[in-house]
Protein backbone atom coordinates (compact mmCIF):
# COMPACT_ATOMS: atom_id res chain seq x y z
CA UNK A 1 0.00 0.00 0.00
CA UNK A 2 1.57 3.14 -0.87
CA UNK A 3 0.86 6.21 1.39
CA UNK A 4 -1.06 8.90 0.22
CA UNK A 5 0.37 12.19 -1.77
CA UNK A 6 -0.02 14.82 0.46
CA UNK A 7 -2.11 17.68 -0.98
CA UNK A 8 0.07 20.56 -2.85
CA UNK A 9 1.32 23.34 -0.76
CA UNK A 10 -1.12 25.54 -2.99
CA UNK A 11 -4.02 23.42 -2.01
CA UNK A 12 -3.12 23.47 1.36
CA UNK A 13 -2.91 27.12 1.47
CA UNK A 14 -6.41 27.68 -0.01
CA UNK A 15 -7.59 25.29 2.57
CA UNK A 16 -6.08 27.56 5.22
CA UNK A 17 -8.15 30.43 4.22
CA UNK A 18 -11.09 29.18 3.45
CA UNK A 19 -11.43 27.75 7.39
CA UNK A 20 -9.74 31.04 8.76
CA UNK A 21 -12.48 32.86 6.27
CA UNK A 22 -15.60 30.86 7.47
CA UNK A 23 -14.55 30.67 11.08
CA UNK A 24 -14.45 34.64 10.74
CA UNK A 25 -17.49 35.18 9.33
CA UNK A 26 -18.89 32.70 11.84
CA UNK A 27 -17.11 34.79 14.64
CA UNK A 28 -18.35 38.30 13.28
CA UNK A 29 -22.01 37.35 13.08
CA UNK A 30 -22.97 39.48 16.27
CA UNK A 31 -21.86 42.48 14.55
CA UNK A 32 -24.54 41.81 11.83
CA UNK A 33 -27.83 40.77 13.87
CA UNK A 34 -28.16 44.06 15.94
CA UNK A 35 -28.21 46.10 12.52
CA UNK A 36 -31.69 44.30 12.03
CA UNK A 37 -33.28 46.10 14.34
CA UNK A 38 -36.18 46.69 15.08
CA UNK A 39 -37.29 43.14 13.85
CA UNK A 40 -37.41 41.19 17.06
CA UNK A 41 -35.27 37.50 17.24
CA UNK A 42 -38.66 35.51 15.96
CA UNK A 43 -38.77 37.83 12.88
CA UNK A 44 -35.15 37.32 12.37
CA UNK A 45 -34.96 33.75 12.70
CA UNK A 46 -37.83 33.19 10.52
CA UNK A 47 -35.85 35.39 7.54
CA UNK A 48 -33.13 33.36 7.91
CA UNK A 49 -34.68 30.50 7.67
CA UNK A 50 -36.58 31.63 4.22
CA UNK A 51 -33.42 33.56 2.38
CA UNK A 52 -30.95 30.54 3.88
CA UNK A 53 -32.98 27.87 1.60
CA UNK A 54 -33.21 30.87 -1.27
CA UNK A 55 -29.45 31.23 -1.45
CA UNK A 56 -28.88 27.27 -1.30
CA UNK A 57 -30.94 26.74 -3.75
CA UNK A 58 -28.80 29.22 -6.21
CA UNK A 59 -25.66 27.78 -5.08
CA UNK A 60 -27.19 24.50 -6.06
CA UNK A 61 -28.73 25.37 -9.23
CA UNK A 62 -25.12 26.66 -10.40
CA UNK A 63 -22.98 23.48 -9.34
CA UNK A 64 -25.94 21.42 -10.42
CA UNK A 65 -25.86 19.32 -7.33
CA UNK A 66 -29.33 17.68 -7.44
CA UNK A 67 -28.69 14.19 -7.66
CA UNK A 68 -28.91 13.49 -3.97
CA UNK A 69 -32.48 14.78 -3.99
CA UNK A 70 -34.54 11.61 -5.34
CA UNK A 71 -32.65 9.23 -2.83
CA UNK A 72 -33.01 10.95 -0.35
CA UNK A 73 -37.00 10.68 -0.95
CA UNK A 74 -37.39 7.38 -0.60
CA UNK A 75 -35.59 6.77 3.01
CA UNK A 76 -37.73 8.10 5.47
CA UNK A 77 -35.24 7.33 8.10
CA UNK A 78 -33.29 10.18 7.06
CA UNK A 79 -36.03 12.25 6.19
CA UNK A 80 -37.33 12.49 10.00
CA UNK A 81 -33.09 12.69 11.07
CA UNK A 82 -33.15 15.52 8.53
CA UNK A 83 -36.46 16.69 10.09
CA UNK A 84 -34.95 16.61 13.84
CA UNK A 85 -31.58 18.26 12.51
CA UNK A 86 -33.86 21.24 11.44
CA UNK A 87 -35.42 21.25 14.77
CA UNK A 88 -32.46 21.26 16.88
CA UNK A 89 -30.41 24.40 14.45
CA UNK A 90 -33.46 25.97 14.82
CA UNK A 91 -33.14 26.35 18.44
CA UNK A 92 -30.06 26.74 17.92
CA UNK A 93 -30.18 29.91 15.82
CA UNK A 94 -33.26 31.39 17.82
CA UNK A 95 -31.29 31.27 20.72
CA UNK A 96 -28.13 32.84 19.43
CA UNK A 97 -29.90 35.60 17.59
CA UNK A 98 -32.09 36.54 20.68
CA UNK A 99 -28.55 36.06 23.10
CA UNK A 100 -27.12 38.84 20.77
CA UNK A 101 -29.30 40.73 20.64
CA UNK A 102 -29.93 40.75 23.97
CA UNK A 103 -26.88 41.47 25.40
CA UNK A 104 -25.35 38.46 25.72
CA UNK A 105 -22.57 38.48 23.52
CA UNK A 106 -19.85 36.53 25.91
CA UNK A 107 -22.34 34.09 26.96
CA UNK A 108 -22.84 33.12 23.38
CA UNK A 109 -19.16 33.08 22.43
CA UNK A 110 -19.00 30.10 25.72
CA UNK A 111 -21.60 28.66 24.28
CA UNK A 112 -19.39 27.62 21.43
CA UNK A 113 -16.20 27.18 23.90
CA UNK A 114 -17.76 24.27 25.83
CA UNK A 115 -19.69 22.44 22.50
CA UNK A 116 -16.35 20.20 21.82
CA UNK A 117 -17.21 19.24 25.65
CA UNK A 118 -20.58 18.62 25.40
CA UNK A 119 -20.08 16.76 21.87
CA UNK A 120 -17.66 14.24 24.23
CA UNK A 121 -20.27 14.17 26.43
CA UNK A 122 -22.51 12.89 23.79
CA UNK A 123 -20.76 10.36 22.92
CA UNK A 124 -20.78 8.88 26.12
CA UNK A 125 -24.07 9.03 27.00
CA UNK A 126 -25.17 7.89 23.28
CA UNK A 127 -22.76 5.87 21.39
CA UNK A 128 -21.33 4.47 24.58
CA UNK A 129 -17.96 5.81 23.69
CA UNK A 130 -14.61 5.12 25.87
CA UNK A 131 -12.97 8.61 27.13
CA UNK A 132 -8.85 8.17 27.52
CA UNK A 133 -8.02 10.03 30.78
CA UNK A 134 -7.38 13.59 29.47
CA UNK A 135 -10.87 13.77 28.05
CA UNK A 136 -11.91 12.72 31.73
CA UNK A 137 -10.02 15.19 33.17
CA UNK A 138 -11.29 17.92 30.30
CA UNK A 139 -14.64 17.19 30.94
CA UNK A 140 -14.24 17.27 34.79
CA UNK A 141 -12.37 20.81 34.38
CA UNK A 142 -15.50 21.82 32.25
CA UNK A 143 -18.24 20.80 34.53
CA UNK A 144 -16.33 23.02 37.25
CA UNK A 145 -16.10 25.86 35.01
CA UNK A 146 -20.46 25.64 34.58
CA UNK A 147 -20.29 25.55 38.20
CA UNK A 148 -17.58 28.86 38.47
CA UNK A 149 -20.18 30.33 35.53
CA UNK A 150 -23.43 29.82 37.31
CA UNK A 151 -22.00 31.46 40.67
CA UNK A 152 -20.95 34.22 38.47
CA UNK A 153 -24.11 34.71 37.02
CA UNK A 154 -25.87 34.15 39.83
CA UNK A 155 -27.76 31.43 37.46
CA UNK A 156 -27.42 28.70 35.04
CA UNK A 157 -25.59 29.86 32.04
CA UNK A 158 -28.08 28.51 30.30
CA UNK A 159 -27.57 30.50 26.98
CA UNK A 160 -24.45 28.79 26.46
CA UNK A 161 -25.69 25.48 27.59
CA UNK A 162 -28.08 25.25 25.42
CA UNK A 163 -26.03 26.46 22.30
CA UNK A 164 -24.22 24.23 23.26
CA UNK A 165 -26.18 21.18 23.82
CA UNK A 166 -28.21 21.89 20.91
CA UNK A 167 -25.28 22.53 18.26
CA UNK A 168 -23.86 18.86 20.14
CA UNK A 169 -27.14 17.32 19.25
CA UNK A 170 -27.24 18.73 15.45
CA UNK A 171 -23.68 17.35 14.93
CA UNK A 172 -24.44 13.90 16.45
CA UNK A 173 -27.42 13.52 13.56
CA UNK A 174 -25.78 15.09 10.98
CA UNK A 175 -23.58 12.48 11.47
CA UNK A 176 -26.21 9.63 10.68
CA UNK A 177 -28.06 11.80 8.09
CA UNK A 178 -24.53 11.27 6.11
CA UNK A 179 -25.09 14.25 3.30
CA UNK A 180 -22.63 16.89 2.12
CA UNK A 181 -23.05 20.42 4.35
CA UNK A 182 -24.65 22.27 1.78
CA UNK A 183 -26.49 19.46 0.70
CA UNK A 184 -27.61 18.63 3.80
CA UNK A 185 -28.53 22.67 4.66
CA UNK A 186 -30.82 22.73 1.92
CA UNK A 187 -32.75 20.06 3.06
CA UNK A 188 -33.15 21.51 6.87
CA UNK A 189 -33.99 24.57 5.30
CA UNK A 190 -36.63 23.17 3.05
CA UNK A 191 -38.15 21.55 6.20
CA UNK A 192 -37.24 25.03 7.79
CA UNK A 193 -39.37 27.07 4.82
CA UNK A 194 -43.15 26.62 5.50
CA UNK A 195 -43.41 27.13 8.95
CA UNK A 196 -41.43 30.01 8.84
CA UNK A 197 -42.92 31.53 5.63
CA UNK A 198 -46.32 30.84 7.64
CA UNK A 199 -44.91 33.02 10.74
CA UNK A 200 -43.87 35.71 7.89
CA UNK A 201 -47.30 35.71 6.21
CA UNK A 202 -49.03 36.26 9.94
CA UNK A 203 -47.12 39.04 10.68
CA UNK A 204 -47.57 40.84 7.74
CA UNK A 205 -51.36 40.29 8.20
CA UNK A 206 -51.02 41.48 11.67
CA UNK A 207 -49.56 44.55 10.63
CA UNK A 208 -46.31 43.33 13.01
CA UNK A 209 -43.58 42.62 9.80
CA UNK A 210 -41.17 45.36 9.78
CA UNK A 211 -39.99 43.44 6.43
CA UNK A 212 -41.40 46.29 4.35
CA UNK A 213 -41.76 49.36 6.97
CA UNK A 214 -38.49 49.92 8.11
CA UNK A 215 -37.00 51.04 5.00
CA UNK A 216 -35.19 49.66 1.90
CA UNK A 217 -32.03 49.19 3.92
CA UNK A 218 -33.63 46.66 6.51
CA UNK A 219 -35.15 44.84 3.75
CA UNK A 220 -31.73 44.36 2.03
CA UNK A 221 -30.35 43.30 5.00
CA UNK A 222 -32.82 40.72 6.10
CA UNK A 223 -32.36 38.74 2.98
CA UNK A 224 -28.82 39.28 2.88
CA UNK A 225 -29.28 36.92 6.19
CA UNK A 226 -29.49 33.70 3.76
CA UNK A 227 -26.17 34.76 1.88
CA UNK A 228 -24.37 35.16 5.01
CA UNK A 229 -25.45 31.85 6.54
CA UNK A 230 -24.52 29.85 3.61
CA UNK A 231 -21.46 31.65 2.82
CA UNK A 232 -19.59 29.95 5.59
CA UNK A 233 -20.36 26.58 5.20
CA UNK A 234 -19.37 26.49 1.65
CA UNK A 235 -16.06 27.88 3.00
CA UNK A 236 -15.69 25.26 5.69
CA UNK A 237 -16.32 22.89 3.02
CA UNK A 238 -13.61 23.65 0.68
CA UNK A 239 -11.22 23.80 3.79
CA UNK A 240 -12.33 20.55 5.06
CA UNK A 241 -10.97 18.77 2.01
CA UNK A 242 -8.13 20.11 2.34
CA UNK A 243 -7.28 20.46 5.73
CA UNK A 244 -6.42 17.19 8.12
CA UNK A 245 -9.62 17.18 10.61
CA UNK A 246 -6.94 17.92 13.12
CA UNK A 247 -6.30 21.84 11.78
CA UNK A 248 -9.62 21.92 11.55
CA UNK A 249 -10.60 21.50 14.96
CA UNK A 250 -7.72 23.69 16.25
CA UNK A 251 -8.85 26.72 13.67
CA UNK A 252 -12.99 26.35 15.17
CA UNK A 253 -11.64 28.43 18.06
CA UNK A 254 -11.73 31.43 16.28
CA UNK A 255 -15.18 31.81 16.30
CA UNK A 256 -16.33 32.31 20.31
CA UNK A 257 -12.50 33.81 20.26
CA UNK A 258 -13.75 36.50 17.39
CA UNK A 259 -17.31 36.35 19.75
CA UNK A 260 -15.69 37.02 23.14
CA UNK A 261 -13.73 40.10 21.90
CA UNK A 262 -16.53 41.73 20.57
CA UNK A 263 -18.46 41.29 23.81
CA UNK A 264 -15.76 42.80 25.41
CA UNK A 265 -14.56 45.84 23.59
CA UNK A 266 -17.68 46.34 21.08
CA UNK A 267 -20.76 45.51 23.15
CA UNK A 268 -19.06 46.18 26.46
CA UNK A 269 -19.92 43.65 28.01
CA UNK A 270 -18.95 43.58 32.19
CA UNK A 271 -16.16 40.49 33.04
CA UNK A 272 -15.77 40.21 36.74
CA UNK A 273 -12.99 37.98 38.40
CA UNK A 274 -15.21 35.23 38.72
CA UNK A 275 -16.54 35.29 35.26
CA UNK A 276 -12.29 35.36 33.83
CA UNK A 277 -12.12 31.97 36.19
CA UNK A 278 -14.81 29.91 34.56
CA UNK A 279 -13.67 31.26 31.73
CA UNK A 280 -9.92 30.01 32.37
CA UNK A 281 -11.74 26.60 33.29
CA UNK A 282 -13.26 26.16 29.64
CA UNK A 283 -9.59 27.49 28.11
CA UNK A 284 -7.90 25.19 30.25
CA UNK A 285 -10.49 21.96 29.39
CA UNK A 286 -10.12 22.86 25.65
CA UNK A 287 -6.20 22.93 25.58
CA UNK A 288 -6.29 19.20 27.44
CA UNK A 289 -8.39 18.59 24.42
CA UNK A 290 -6.38 19.88 21.85
CA UNK A 291 -3.37 17.97 23.63
CA UNK A 292 -4.68 14.55 23.86
CA UNK A 293 -6.17 15.04 19.92
CA UNK A 294 -2.73 15.80 18.67
CA UNK A 295 -0.76 13.47 20.39
CA UNK A 296 -3.78 10.76 19.73
CA UNK A 297 -3.49 12.13 15.83
CA UNK A 298 0.64 11.83 16.39
CA UNK A 299 0.54 8.45 17.64
CA UNK A 300 -2.04 7.37 14.89
CA UNK A 301 0.67 8.66 11.88
CA UNK A 302 3.75 6.77 13.59
CA UNK A 303 1.45 3.48 14.16
CA UNK A 304 0.21 3.85 10.54
CA UNK A 305 3.74 4.47 9.17
CA UNK A 306 5.28 1.57 11.20
CA UNK A 307 2.26 -0.80 9.56
CA UNK A 308 3.02 0.42 5.94
CA UNK A 309 7.11 -0.45 6.86
CA UNK A 310 6.24 -3.87 7.71
CA UNK A 311 3.68 -4.55 4.78
CA UNK A 312 6.54 -3.11 2.47
CA UNK A 313 9.05 -5.25 4.00
CA UNK A 314 7.16 -8.62 4.60
CA UNK A 315 6.02 -8.20 0.43
CA UNK A 316 9.52 -7.55 -0.38
CA UNK A 317 10.06 -10.67 1.82
CA UNK A 318 7.56 -12.63 -0.15
CA UNK A 319 8.96 -11.90 -3.86
CA UNK A 320 12.51 -12.95 -2.61
CA UNK A 321 10.70 -16.30 -1.46
CA UNK A 322 9.18 -16.64 -4.47
CA UNK A 323 12.14 -15.74 -6.31
CA UNK A 324 14.38 -18.62 -4.94
CA UNK A 325 11.76 -21.49 -5.30
CA UNK A 326 10.72 -20.41 -8.88
CA UNK A 327 14.30 -20.56 -9.83
CA UNK A 328 16.18 -23.93 -11.94
CA UNK A 329 17.62 -26.00 -9.52
CA UNK A 330 21.09 -28.39 -10.04
CA UNK A 331 20.70 -31.16 -12.61
CA UNK A 332 20.29 -34.53 -10.85
CA UNK A 333 22.45 -37.40 -11.11
CA UNK A 334 21.86 -40.94 -11.76
CA UNK A 335 22.93 -43.74 -12.53
CA UNK A 336 23.02 -43.21 -15.89
CA UNK A 337 25.31 -40.14 -15.64
CA UNK A 338 22.17 -37.66 -16.41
Amino acid sequence: MHPPVPPPRSETRKGLLCSFAAYGLWGLFPLYWPLLDPADPAEILAHRMVWSLAAVLAVLAVTRRWAWIRPLLRQPRRLGLIALCAATISVNWGVYIWGVNSGHVVETSLGYFINPLVSIALGVAVLRERLRPVQWAAVGVGAAAVLVLSLAYGRLPWIALVLAASFGTYSLLKKQVGLDGLESMAAETAVQFLPAAGFLVFLGVTGRSTFLSAGAGHTALLMCSGAITALPLILFGAAAVRLPLSVVGMVQYLAPTFQFVLGLLVFREGMPPERWAGFALVWLALALLTWDALRTARRGRVELRAAREATVRARAGARINTDVTSAPGEPEVTAQGQ
